[in-house]
């Protein structure tokens, strides 16, 4: 299945790109995801936090995506 993945802050930075797309196995969850993502991008798994949203929820590393799912990565964010 297709996924688009919607990128912020330092992870837009790190793949260089506002988006990503990827082709993944149907059913892959949100931990298999990360995992494929920090494999690829390993600056991403040095990142102290990343978590992960689906359909404008943060989801759990066991969700199960489906194709049409809206996915972002959101960084750690810091302020003041």
């Amino acid at each position: 299945m297709k996924l688009t993945i919607a990128l912020f802050g330092i992870t837009r930075e790190i793949v260089g790109s506002p988006q990503l797309e990827l082709t993944v196995p149907a059913g892959q969850s949100v931990q298999e995801l990360l995992a494929e993502l920090h494999q690829s991008f390993p600056a991403l798994g040095q990142l102290r936090s990343l978590a992960v949203a689906v359909n404008n929820e943060y989801a759990q590393p066991g969700t199960q995506l489906q194709e049409r799912d809206e996915i972002a990565l959101i960084p750690p964010v810091s302020g003041g």
